[in-house]
């Protein structure tokens, strides 16, 4: 039942990432509200909240969503412990629209890029470094966005030109996503086509601040990670999205897969496919990426 258990809290929480170290910290936590295209062929828009979190070393950027329900979750997987009882949590839990984390390293501003997968019947992280080298022109013209004066500055990164708006009043030479390299804090940045636009819409210090969040921690989600070229990360990811299952499916026999889970509609085979079907509809949700091409300053795979 442990066994079973675990399977399907990686099925539920995979779209979460994770990755250094676990420390607590102070934070300084900036909240950029995402309004995005996901769609290429649509002009339908969706919004998210996102967080940059500062700390002294790094900075890590991420969808919010699953973070604000951090208490939630908490309350429900431990009522389920108790009872031996599963819950669909997939019908009281709102899922995120990117499951991406970006870490950047201070001062170098060096970028992990990181997803989750499955591997068996554990999590596993995957990622690629680079550096990337913004050629920003940055202009006298000036605005106010929200409560601080900002100042404007542009520059191509991804197959896309970005303008982007940064204040000298907050001292992080940050920004949302793999943003960076200006004078002060980005508030706000769209692409020319307005296929994605972050706001930033406040901030707060995260006292005891942890990288992982409860789910991560309740899914036996490690820190650690597996770095790998950008093209193998590509290929890797690719072939999770089309088949989430591939390394855990010949470990389920035909008895396991007939038999239910207190509390679970259907059989475990039935609620397997329902988790495909998640992660499917979650990962064909979005055909218009952030980045169009890659960053001509990435890292070098090293030989």
């Amino acid at each position: 039942m442990k066994k079973l258990f675990s399977i399907f809290l990686i099925a539920f929480f995979a779209l979460v990432s994770a990755q250094d170290k676990d420390s607590k910290e102070t934070a300084n936590r900036f909240f950029y509200e995402l309004t995005f295209k996901p769609k290429s062929d649509s002009a339908k828009l969706e919004k998210v909240m996102t967080v940059l979190d500062i700390v002294k070393d790094r900075s890590v950027y991420r969808d919010y969503t699953m973070l604000a329900q951090d208490s939630i979750m908490k309350v429900q997987i431990e009522a389920m412990q108790k009872s031996g009882v599963f819950k669909d949590m997939s019908k009281s839990i709102r899922m995120p629209k990117f499951s991406e984390k970006v870490v950047k390293t201070y001062p170098d501003m060096k970028i992990q890029y990181i997803e989750r997968i499955a591997s068996g019947f554990s999590p596993m992280g995957i990622a690629y470094t680079e550096t990337p080298k913004f050629d920003w022109k940055i202009s006298n013209e000036k605005e106010k966005i929200g409560a601080y004066n900002a100042q404007k500055a542009t520059a191509e990164f991804g197959g896309r030109k970005w303008t982007a708006w940064f204040t000298t009043e907050l001292p992080f030479q940050d920004g949302p996503y793999k943003f960076s390299g200006l004078p002060g804090l980005i508030v706000k940045i769209e692409d020319d086509a307005k296929n994605y636009s972050w706001v930033l819409q406040g901030n707060k210090k995260v006292a005891n601040w942890e990288e992982l969040s409860y789910a991560e921690k309740i899914s036996n989600m490690s820190l650690k990670v597996t770095e790998m070229p950008r093209e193998k990360f590509e290929k890797t990811f690719n072939e999770f999205k089309k088949d989430p299952f591939a390394t855990a499916r010949p470990m389920m026999t035909q008895e396991i897969m007939s038999k239910t889970i207190p509390g679970m509609d259907g059989t475990i085979g039935d609620m397997m496919k329902k988790q495909e079907k998640m992660y499917k509809d979650f990962f064909n949700a979005n055909n218009n990426p952030i980045e169009l091409t890659k960053s001509a300053s990435t890292d070098k795979k090293k030989k």
